[in-house]
């Protein structure tokens, strides 16, 4: 999830992912979705889910900032992932470390910049990636929200399933950078 968007105009109300006073975020890890058989939605809701520890969601702030979110994430799709939180963060951690961003600045001042060719760039940064592994999402005003990658039950990149959703990549993209 694109912070700056995230937070275009909220204030106070996008809680602490959007209080600069703590520093700004760029990317954050909104969630790991494991996939349904056959493509089909997201498996939701497998298991109860207690309250996270505090020391859990410490570990876990500068990657998704949000302990409500990281509370939501947990029960919605980790109870269908992992027996324990610590074993779905451990991966969610894992396989957004090995995520290159790249230079989100640079990319902001192109002109004529496409969903195609900011999935290019995190190609140019991640040697593991290709683009068919990449879903670039835009708000209907065409500023850029979110980039999904695709992985496989070992958590490596992989094609995304055909019919996700996600921009053509010829489809125009801004990117908003401060909020």
């Amino acid at each position: 999830s694109w912070t700056p968007h995230y937070c275009a105009g909220k204030g106070d109300g996008g809680g602490l992912q959007c209080d600069r006073r703590i520093g700004r975020f760029g990317f954050v890890l909104h969630g790991l979705w494991p996939e349904g058989k056959g493509g089909r939605g997201w498996p939701q809701y497998c298991a109860a889910a207690p309250i996270l520890p505090r020391r859990l969601l410490a570990e876990n702030f500068c990657m998704t900032p949000s302990v409500q979110l990281m509370q939501h994430e947990w029960a919605k799709h980790g109870t269908c992932m992992a027996s324990r939180p610590q074993d779905y963060f451990d991966k969610a951690r894992s396989a957004y470390g090995r995520i290159r961003m790249p230079d989100m600045r640079a990319l902001a001042g192109e002109k004529g910049l496409t969903a195609g060719r900011l999935a290019d760039a995190f190609v140019r940064v991640n040697p593991a990636l290709r683009a068919g592994m990449i879903r670039v999402q835009a708000a209907r005003s065409g500023q850029l929200s979110e980039v999904w990658i695709c992985m496989d039950m070992a958590f490596a990149p992989t094609r995304c399933p055909v019919g996700k959703a996600g921009m053509p990549s010829s489809a125009r993209i801004t990117i908003r950078t401060g909020y």
